[in-house]
């Protein structure tokens, strides 16, 4: 993934968090969406463009793909007012698609840090899946707190040490990545458990929508 590209990734991440735990309206958070989803598009099209049929580079860029769609389909949601059923089974691709490009980065890259950032990907994408498609509203905030920490140490940190030069991967440093994303996933189900108070102005977050679906279709089933 290009180092640019997910420090970007990093802060949508963040600001959908923020969004999940209606710290931030929805419309607000649209324009980061457009933002980074564009830049997630553009970028690895680029790439490919420029690989000369190379399968590695070609490989590498795909991946970027699920980013820019996921993005551009949050900001379609919270300016359009669409539910997010559809955002929600998209997720559910993507959670697949990143256990896959997972298990490449220990098999292809020799890579178990960027492999264990795949695999917290996946986890997160499945939570979106979750709420969104199957209405489990009782996990929205659990799911906000992790896109945030996510946004944070899988987008953030990462993409600045890429940058410095002072990323360090390999075995022992796989195995810390494991134990952190269990450590933000188990604090990040405490944090849901917290109250924080509500975002100003009425637009819809991913949260609404999921509960909007929810009832649409229980009052489709009375």
């Amino acid at each position: 993934m290009s180092n640019v590209g997910l420090l970007y990734v990093g802060a949508v991440l963040f600001i959908n968090g923020l969004m999940l735990l209606d710290l931030i309206p929805g419309k607000t958070a649209a324009a980061m969406n457009l933002f980074v989803g564009g830049m997630q598009v553009i970028f690895p099209t680029l790439i490919i463009l420029q690989a000369d049929g190379d399968p590695s580079t070609i490989l590498g860029a795909s991946g970027l793909y699920l980013f820019g769609f996921t993005y551009l389909y949050v900001a379609w949601n919270q300016l359009t007012g669409a539910d997010g059923s559809g955002l929600g089974w998209f997720s559910l691709f993507v959670a697949g698609c990143a256990v896959v490009y997972g298990i490449l980065q220990f098999t292809n890259y020799d890579d178990p840090v960027f492999g264990m950032i795949w695999f917290s990907w996946a986890v997160l994408w499945f939570m979106f899946f979750l709420v969104l498609a199957l209405g489990k509203e009782s996990l929205t905030r659990w799911t906000g707190w992790f896109t945030l920490l996510l946004g944070i140490f899988t987008g953030a940190v990462p993409a600045m040490m890429l940058l410095s030069d002072t990323y360090v991967t390999g075995p022992m440093e796989g195995i810390i990545a494991a134990v952190l994303f269990l450590v933000l996933l188990i604090l990040s189900a405490m944090l849901g458990r917290m109250r924080t108070p509500a975002a100003p102005g009425p637009s819809p977050t991913l949260a609404t929508a999921a509960e909007r679906a929810s009832h649409e279709r229980r009052s489709a089933n009375a």
